[in-house]
């Protein structure tokens, strides 16, 4: 009788540490296949990137349309930062290769490193936005103090449906220091592209 407890407490202990490794398997399966979601539907705001600046150059300007591009700053609570951006609307053609730039400072003392994430508004938007140079989702490290000005080169899809006339492009930074010690043994990569 008590061996036959065993078995079956064996048994469920396996069970439940297969369940638990699947659980993980599927956690950590889970940032590609959003972003793959994100980007065939479009929910949530990611943008198309454009490989390259040539590639962004080959759209034909309509100049009859304009649409109107804001921007928006906000930070995560726990990064003590400045974020703006220069200008807080834009209008341009779909087709139009144009350039905002956002203005960050560390008010802080040490150096922090931290991540931007974009949202673009409406969502049926975000799949006709391209950024052919943003600051978005690679880590930007900022010395005790430093400030920076940060470009996003973007163009409008002229395939963008005609009833969208404001595109909204908001970014939100967070404080990922811990994160990019463990990564990179403390030493976070600047990088401006993506």
């Amino acid at each position: 009788m008590s061996g036959n407890r065993h078995g079956r407490g064996g048994r469920t202990a396996l069970k439940l540490s297969l369940i638990v490794l699947g659980m993980f398997g599927f956690g950590f399966a889970m940032v590609p296949l959003y972003n793959v979601f994100c980007d065939i539907t479009g929910i949530n705001g990611n943008t198309s990137s454009v490989k390259t600046a040539s590639e962004a150059t080959g759209y034909q300007v309509d100049p009859t349309r304009t649409v109107k591009v804001q921007f928006v700053a906000n930070l995560n609570n726990a990064l003590n930062w400045e974020f703006r951006p220069r200008v807080f609307e834009m209008k341009v053609h779909p087709g139009q290769v144009a350039t905002a730039e956002f203005i960050a400072r560390n008010r802080r003392t040490d150096a922090v490193v931290g991540r931007a994430v974009p949202s673009v508004m409406p969502n049926v938007a975000a799949r006709h936005f391209r950024k052919t140079e943003c600051f978005c989702f690679t880590e930007q490290r900022f010395a005790g103090g430093e400030e920076r000005v940060m470009p996003v080169r973007f163009v409008v899809d002229p395939d963008l449906p005609a009833d969208v006339t404001t595109i909204t492009l908001s970014y939100t930074f967070f404080d990922v220091s811990k994160t990019a010690a463990k990564n990179n043994d403390g030493r976070a990569t600047i990088t401006n592209g993506g």
